[in-house]
């Protein structure tokens, strides 16, 4: 059964964030101070101190963060407070207010933001408190299940890293040759290449006909691991054109516009395709490297990171191209090592897989959840 409809106004408060730039907290505080994405650090005070809702209100518009101890919400969010006498589950009004779609009220300016009154508008379904609590009950149930499936893979992540760094980081072993990555690629012509620059390629001879030819980019990169999408095709015809920008099984990518550094390796079994000039690609000489170490001596070896300016791992870079890339120096151990290593990452994301197959599942189920608790359904 339906249930009434409140407007936010009815019920909340919602007041504006104070100011605390990160200079001015004390992070061994007790205290969480939240931005518009979440936490962002700590403080030794704070002006809510009661349970309340964080809001996005300019950056991550419309996001949702549940503060029950309070803490000091900054000037880019609201936090909520309860007035009048109309009774209300906290964690249930959070699943609410991310069930509302918040960031459709953006505001498209030169800094996107939330108008106060356009929440206010906003409208959610009270049902009786208990049956608030229930609903707040099932949905955590069904989010905790995802976390912890985030969780494992969080975890398989770590362990590949830490296994790449025993076998062959952090210091490598000096017996081990330095080698320019410029001298492990194939021979043969246009074996390290970007994409086609301006007018050989343009946004209007994109199609988006799956069975043209695939077109790659930042979006199929930028996870560090190969992600098919359906944005970008070109026609057979055009692909004459520009045969040369072709992109191999296990070639490795590396983003070099946009967000720079990402990796990933080209899966077996990849349809035709060219990459865009926002990618290096390079087919290597897999008699003296492999791509799989090739990656992740880019995404987390200390030698490489040094040379990119880089000072953590997981650092956007700051700029890259294929000049940068061919002069870079890395550790070259034997091949039957790096064939060890390429076996224990073949293990680990076959794990991985099965538990972002089992997120997949879990996102779809909590989204349904969610739908049929805000429709009276559940």
């Amino acid at each position: 059964m339906s249930h009434k409809l409140y407007s936010l106004s009815d019920f909340l408060k919602v007041n504006y964030g104070k100011a605390l730039k990160k200079g001015e907290r004390i992070e061994s505080g007790q205290h969480p101070v939240f931005g518009s994405s979440g936490q962002v650090g700590n403080h030794d005070s704070a002006i809510v101190d009661y349970p309340t809702i964080i809001i996005g209100r300019k950056g991550s518009v419309g996001s949702v963060t549940l503060a029950p101890n309070g803490g000091w919400p900054i000037d880019t969010s609201f936090y909520i407070e309860p007035k009048g006498n109309i009774e209300f589950d906290l964690k249930y009004l959070f699943y609410a207010l991310k069930n509302a779609n918040l960031d459709r009220h953006t505001i498209t300016t030169s800094i996107p933001g939330l108008n106060r009154d356009d929440l206010y508008r906003t409208q959610i379904p009270l049902p009786p408190l208990a049956e608030q609590k229930r609903i707040a009950a099932v949905l955590d149930k069904a989010a905790e299940l995802r976390t912890k499936r985030q969780q494992a893979i969080a975890h398989l992540d770590t362990l590949l890293q830490s296994v790449f760094l025993d076998m062959f980081g952090d210091p490598a072993p000096s017996k081990w040759d330095r080698v320019k990555i410029e001298d492990l690629i194939q021979e043969g012509k246009n074996k390290m290449r970007t994409g086609p620059f301006g007018s050989r390629l343009l946004h209007s001879e994109f199609t988006d006909n799956p069975n043209d030819i695939m077109v790659l980019g930042i979006d199929n990169v930028v996870q560090n691991r190969f992600v098919y999408t359906n944005n970008r095709f070109i026609t057979p015809e055009k692909y004459q054109d520009l045969n040369r920008f072709t992109v191999y099984a296990e070639d490795l990518l590396i983003t070099i516009m946009g967000t720079c550094g990402r990796c990933a390796v080209v899966p077996a079994n990849i349809p035709t395709a060219i990459n865009t000039k926002h990618l290096c690609c390079m087919t290597l000489n897999q008699d003296l490297c492999l791509p799989i170490y090739l990656k992740y001596c880019f995404l987390l070896h200390p030698e490489v990171l040094h040379q990119l300016g880089v000072s953590k791992r997981g650092a956007i870079m700051d700029g890259l191209n294929m000049g940068i890339i061919k002069r870079l120096s890395i550790p070259l151990p034997p091949i039957e090592k790096q064939k060890q290593f390429a076996l224990f990452v073949q293990k680990i994301l076959a794990q991985t897989e099965k538990h972002q197959h089992g997120l997949e599942n879990q996102e779809n189920l909590f989204g349904a959840l969610q739908q049929r608790a805000f429709r009276g359904e559940l």
